[in-house]
């Protein structure tokens, strides 16, 4: 595979991530603010791709970071990986900020999926997801500067 390839995979999924995390916090506040807060199947399934989405992101990230980005490579050979705050938020902020998203997707996820209805640290959970996406998103580089 060629690392132009991997980039625009790696483009369309976070569009489709933009989309589903989305519909997870409309659903979410949907349920949050019902009279009942019983979790929906909208709710369950939402997350359940949302969650899924996240993790593809992760591993189309990762191998494109780990086997064919030419720039993390130079940095690495260079020195300059933690001395470059552009390089350390591409390379490093930014891929660890969305596996912890991942993972706290996951965490989430199973949550919803063992209870009848929602609770307080599940709403933080996926809050503190999804402002970790929100922050290390590459906002510049998908809608431009």
């Amino acid at each position: 595979m060629d690392f132009n390839i991997m980039l625009q995979m790696h483009r369309g999924f976070a569009y489709l991530i933009l989309l589903l995390s989305g519909i997870f916090i409309l659903s979410l506040l949907i349920v949050i603010f019902g009279y009942s807060g019983r979790i929906s199947k909208l709710l369950r399934k939402s997350t359940l791709f949302t969650m899924i989405f996240f993790h593809t992101q992760a591993l189309v990230g990762l191998v494109m970071l780990f086997f064919f980005s030419p720039g993390f490579k130079a940095a690495l050979e260079a020195g300059t990986l933690m001395k470059d705050a552009v390089a350390r938020n591409t390379y490093v902020e930014h891929p660890t900020a969305m596996i912890l998203a991942a993972v706290l997707m996951t965490i989430v996820n199973k949550k919803l999926k063992t209870r009848d209805t929602i609770a307080m640290p599940i709403v933080i959970m996926a809050a503190v997801a999804m402002a970790l996406m929100a922050w290390a998103f590459q906002w510049h580089r998908l809608f431009g500067a």
